[in-house]
């Protein structure tokens, strides 16, 4: 028996084998054809449950997002698969469940994970951040293997010149090449900023709109810019992308590093740990917020809905300290958890050193005004951040904490940025602009994409101390803690029970909503999920979602 004999024969076995287990064995077993999933809910006082329900099919647009996927390959080095191990878990979020692949044909666990996995990946970064990761992955991330698709992109050759629009603004000069990207004659403009090397991103946004060059600081002075713009199958493609896990919900709400809580961390100046974070900041943060720290990385242009933060004029949005600066505690609340539908990620998986070293290069080596090359203002030298504010023990939500929220929203003037319904198209919404000129759009409450974190203590810290930088001011003189704290309230339960990527409201019966929402009722974890129609939470059980599958979360 020769050694090619055993090998064909070996070869047949395994092919059988596979076709039995991933053909035939499937039809035998219920849960692999069951569309049940457990998903996360905000209920409506604010509270966050799981419970059982059907998985969604993909839309057209997400369809034509996977074959792309498909096309490009992606499933060779990426898989799709949470396995119920302690590590994965903590890393990427709740073990997967049978009824997730409901729709998946063929289904994509991948062959190995060369990259990261990505069935957690939907809502993790924004459009923008995607779009950046596509033209030139090792921006983003410079050990990444990734090649960039820049094929994906519409990228005219030559160059457009830069010119005066007649109203004092910078444009591009009017030819077919930009004519097929912008609607030149639109009364509505769209503000784009060039990277330093002259690159600008146009996206699918702008093409019923005016453009404007917004050139802050002068950080880019050259007369012409090269174009990326976005096309209909990136688009499709990162659709795709951001569909992936969200047929859990708002499970990442509950997600470990989401719940950080840090009150106050300082650490002396140390020239060594500000060599070290040096090091860290040039291979993490670089892309993104330059080489000066002033928000105008080479992936900068990418990221034209919400700039990154220029570091040197040491404006923080997100603080528990009265004054403007923030203690390291908070920017290390801020760099593990990330902020949320924008291009900055969660870095938990960096180590704490990594993280807090960074910090002491941003704090005394990058929140520094050189303005005057002779006289440098380091800011968290010469005006040390104050205590932190302590924020106690919210009280229970109650139909007279959310009544009260409602009066709040209306006499603390919400409405006029956020809207009635908190969908950030206020009256005054139109034009409001950051302290640095570039355009700001209120969040919309609505979609559950809390930047300063999920819970109502988040809530109640923006509340309080406002956002530096951006038009959302301080209430903590204006109301008392309690009515901040029904404002809090208010304020989540405006996301409640709506699919966080579509912000369509769920398809969930007035019983079980009302079941969902007496606050004794506890469905903290996948296997205690509330089952639909029977009052209970019983979790999935022996013929649940995710019979035959650990969970995890």
């Amino acid at each position: 028996m020769t050694a090619r004999f055993v090998a064909l024969v070996a070869g047949v076995l395994f092919f059988f084998l596979a076709v039995f287990t991933q053909g035939i064995l499937p039809f035998f077993e219920p849960t692999a054809r069951t569309a049940k999933v457990t998903t996360v809910v905000r209920t409506g006082f604010g509270q966050l449950k799981w419970m059982v329900t059907e998985a969604t099919d993909y839309t057209p647009l997400q369809k034509e997002g996977r074959a792309i996927y498909l096309r490009e390959g992606c499933w060779y080095c990426h898989s799709q698969f949470v396995r119920p191990v302690t590590g994965e878990t903590r890393r990427w979020g709740p073990v997967t469940e049978a009824g997730e692949f409901a729709y998946d044909v063929p289904h994509l666990f991948g062959t190995r994970r060369i990259g990261p996995d990505l069935m957690r990946v939907g809502l993790k970064f924004s459009d923008e951040w995607h779009l950046a990761h596509f033209w030139d992955p090792r921006m983003l991330s410079p050990d990444s293997i990734m090649a960039p698709y820049r094929g994906l992109f519409n990228e005219p050759a030559g160059t457009a010149r830069i010119v005066d629009d007649g109203a004092g603004n910078r444009t591009l000069e009017r030819t077919p090449v930009t004519e097929s990207l912008f609607n030149f004659d639109s009364q509505i403009s769209i503000s784009l900023t060039p990277s330093a090397d002259g690159l600008l991103f146009v996206p699918l946004a702008a093409r019923d709109k005016k453009p404007i060059v917004l050139i802050p600081g002068e950080q880019f002075a050259g007369e012409a810019v090269r174009i990326a713009a976005e096309t209909q199958e990136l688009q499709a493609l990162i659709a795709y992308l951001q569909k992936l896990g969200m047929q859990r919900g708002k499970w990442r709400d509950l997600f470990e590093p989401q719940q950080l809580e840090v009150i106050d961390v300082t650490f002396p100046r140390s020239d060594e740990w500000i060599a070290h974070g040096k090091e860290v900041y040039e291979r993490r943060c670089l892309g993104c917020h330059g080489v000066k720290g002033d928000g105008n990385g080479p992936a900068a242009t990418f990221l034209y809905k919400q700039r990154p933060r220029d570091f040197s004029a040491a404006v923080f949005k997100f603080r528990l300290t009265k004054e403007p600066l923030p203690t390291d505690g908070d920017l290390l609340r801020t760099i593990t958890r990330g902020i949320r539908g924008t291009a900055m990620p969660a870095w938990h998986e960096l180590p704490v050193n990594d993280r807090l070293a960074v910090i002491q290069y941003i704090k005394f080596e990058l929140a520094v005004d050189r303005s005057d090359p002779s006289a440098p203002y380091a800011f968290f030298v010469e005006e040390p951040p104050g205590p932190p504010l302590i924020i106690g023990r919210p009280p229970d939500p109650t139909e007279q904490v959310l009544t009260r929220g409602k009066e709040i929203w209306q006499a603390a003037k919400c409405w006029e940025c956020h809207g009635q319904g908190g969908k950030g198209d206020g009256e005054k919404a139109a034009g409001l602009k950051d302290d640095l000129g570039f355009p700001i759009v209120p969040a919309d409450l609505t979609s559950g994409q809390f930047k300063s974190g999920p819970a109502v203590e988040d809530i109640f810290r923006t509340i309080s101390t406002g956002m530096s930088g951006t038009p959302m001011p301080s209430y903590r003189n204006a109301f008392p803690d309690e009515d901040r704290w029904a404002l809090s309230y208010h304020v989540l339960v405006l996301s409640a029970y709506k699919d966080p990527l579509t912000l369509e409201p769920l398809n969930i019966p007035e019983a079980d909503r009302k079941a969902l929402d007496e606050l004794d009722r506890q469905a903290a974890t996948p296997d205690k999920a509330y089952v639909p129609g029977s009052g209970t939470a019983v979790g999935a059980g022996e013929n649940g979602p995710a019979a035959g599958m650990a969970q995890g979360g």
